[in-house]
């Protein structure tokens, strides 16, 4: 990462909200190389599809080994369509499709580690992406995956559209090891875009050293609302600044931490309304 051809993992399910994911990732970083994957879980084929076979087999296990048969053959078509969508958008992809027995965000996350992807990209629905993130595939992504996953909300307005090209990356940075992480990580994968370290000042001074052009803001609301208030003012400020993506730190898998510090990277992708990456910590938090 940073010193080549970036390596992405592209979650793709066919909807109009996976294929604006490739569009936006594919404006972000012209020169990745793309997997596009799908997971499908047998027994898996369209209605259409299953209507048919109940009509054309004689017996259940025939009936079963066709939906089987359909449902990959199926995928394989899906992961070729998304292959196509990202040759449209300037990337150079390959389709791999997973065949998951439920769980498709651990298989999607499980096969990043195994093409040594540098990114994970997935679409979500909803305004800020909430709907589609939490309790989803894309919240188990973002949970588990052990390198940066870009979540893309849909649909995108035209302020936020127009700023992917050449807009900064605003980085909620707070002294931990987290917001280090994710500073250092934006500025390798999005070495031509400006990055901006943004404070949001909660009344504990951060230990360290201070990023330079470091911009501070006051937080607001109550205690209570942590999370949301940071989350808050980070979105503003990406408004504010014209900014292509938000980034943000995870430290993960501890329960304990996840209720402080994931309170914030969730409201996050709930308050943005623009691409959100969200950067692991690989330190001993993990």
């Amino acid at each position: 990462m940073g010193s080549g051809t970036s390596r992405v993992l592209v979650c793709y399910d066919g909807s109009v909200p996976a294929a604006a994911a490739i569009e936006v990732a594919a404006t972000l970083l012209p020169d990745a190389f793309a997997v596009v994957t799908v997971a499908w879980t047998p027994p898996y084929a369209s209605d259409p599809v299953r209507h048919r076979l109940r009509r054309d087999t004689d017996s259940i296990d025939d009936f079963v080994a066709a939906i089987e048969r359909e449902g990959a053959a199926e995928a394989h078509r899906l992961a070729a369509m998304g292959v196509t969508v990202a040759a449209a958008h300037g990337w150079k992809a390959e389709p791999l499709v997973e065949r998951a027995f439920g769980g498709e965000g651990l298989h999607l996350v499980q096969a990043a580690e195994r093409v040594g992807a540098d990114l994970i990209v997935t679409g979500a629905r909803g305004l800020g992406g909430a709907r589609a993130v939490f309790g989803s595939v894309s919240d188990v992504i973002v949970h588990y995956a052990s390198c940066p996953v870009l979540v893309v909300p849909h649909p995108l307005l035209q302020p936020e559209r127009s700023a992917l090209p050449d807009g900064p990356v605003v980085v909620g940075w707070d002294g931990s090891v987290g917001s280090d992480a994710a500073l250092e990580v934006a500025g390798k994968l999005f070495p031509h875009h400006h990055v901006v370290p943004v404070l949001v000042d909660d009344g504990d001074a951060p230990s360290g050293r201070t990023p330079e052009r470091l911009t501070r803001l006051p937080r607001t609301g109550f205690v209570a609302e942590h999370g949301r208030a940071i989350a808050a003012a980070l979105s503003g400020q990406a408004r504010a600044e014209r900014a292509a993506l938000l980034t943000v730190g995870s430290l993960g898998r501890s329960a304990l931490l996840e209720i402080v510090l994931g309170s914030v990277t969730m409201a996050v992708l709930h308050h943005a309304g623009r691409p959100v990456l969200v950067v692991p910590h690989r330190g001993t938090g993990r």
